[in-house]
């Protein structure tokens, strides 16, 4: 059996729901979807890992170390940038 995992969602006043997509629950039952890519997490030349958060006009975070590492400042940038 898996862990649950937490998935955090933003209900907005008009209905519309925002989050930080996986695919720990299914998001059909919601509604119809847009999903809008918020990033690009990629490694360079070097093998060191960069999330550029342009698509939602934010920096390029990085380098790190591993995916995992870029793909965790991606999810921090986007919690703290939705407050």
């Amino acid at each position: 059996m898996s862990e649950p995992t937490e998935m955090e969602l933003v209900v907005a006043g008009d209905g519309g729901v925002r989050c930080i997509y996986d695919e720990s629950l299914d998001l059909r039952a919601l509604g119809k979807l847009q999903i809008t890519r918020a990033s690009h997490v990629e490694p360079d030349s070097e093998g060191s890992w960069w999330a550029d958060m342009g698509p939602v006009g934010g920096p390029v975070l990085g380098p790190f170390r591993t995916r995992g590492e870029a793909l965790g400042a991606e999810r921090g940038w986007l919690r703290r940038s939705a407050s």
